[in-house]
């Protein structure tokens, strides 16, 4: 069985930096050509250049909020206008917010739902009638060990994630009969800018040390004390999307040095 990308027309959502970005390359050493969907164009332009030196013509950059359906629906038909199909979709956009429920600000709630769920199901429901008409597709969520555990703090974090299982769930029911798959990664801490911003955080809610943070609070449960790399979630990404049969759709993947395992 090939696992191959090439000349596959991929979106990936707040891929200018991070673990989607991570993806984006990988996807492009693969022979994909990406969209590189981001808030903020001048940051997609940038790593759109970057990937273009990697391989000439392999990426694009397009302004995405995806909580706004009006411009996720421009950003894909700019995409499919480009280079004529959508075969993958990553959705992996994303924010974390941390508070205990009952401080919890209900529009820090909405906000984080709405980029996670709202940006989720608004990119899925774009890409879909292009990938339904091809009769094939890769769906990928972006979920986290968060998906099927929970931590202190996280109350919007993990309701969103775990409704990630939930949405790749009814997509790949949906799609089965087109050839549209649909999967969830569920990394454990990754160590990029999100999860930097929440060492501070954390030490200051729970009253710990930061080097507690790390230790115990986010690597604690792991085998090695290790961070699990972008690559690693890249990896996986590459083979949840190259995957030429509905045999693995539905399915989550955890991704966490054995911070959890199911």
């Amino acid at each position: 069985m090939s696992l191959d990308l090439k000349d596959k027309t991929c979106i990936i959502t707040g891929s200018a930096s991070g673990i989607g970005k991570a993806i984006a390359k990988r996807y492009v050493a693969g022979g994909a050509k990406v969209a590189i969907a981001d808030l903020k164009l001048e940051d997609a332009q940038s790593t759109a250049d970057e990937l273009n030196a990697q391989g000439p013509g392999s990426a694009m950059a397009v302004k995405m909020d995806v909580t706004d359906e009006d411009q996720v629906n421009a950003g894909v038909k700019a995409v499919a206008e480009k280079w004529g199909t959508i075969d993958v979709l990553v959705s992996n956009a994303g924010i974390q917010i941390v508070h205990p429920v009952e401080d919890f600000p209900f529009k820090d709630w909405k906000k984080l739902l709405s980029i996670h769920l709202d940006g989720g199901f608004l990119t899925s429901k774009a890409v879909i009638p292009y990938m339904k008409k091809q009769g094939a597709g890769s769906i990928i969520f972006m979920g986290s060990v968060h998906s099927k555990e929970a931590s202190a703090l996280k109350s919007a974090y993990v309701t969103a994630k775990h409704g990630l299982l939930g949405l790749a769930r009814v997509i790949s029911k949906e799609g089965g009969k087109y050839g549209v798959r649909s999967n969830v990664i569920c990394p454990g801490f990754v160590k990029t800018p999100l999860v930097e911003k929440q060492i501070p955080e954390q030490a200051k809610d729970l009253g710990i040390s930061e080097e507690e943070v790390v230790n115990d609070v986010m690597l604690g449960g792991t085998v090695d004390t290790e961070f699990t790399t972008v690559e690693d979630v890249a990896e996986v990404a590459y083979i949840f999307a190259a995957f030429p049969t509905n045999a693995l759709t539905g399915q989550s993947l955890v991704v966490s040095h054995g911070w959890y395992m199911n």
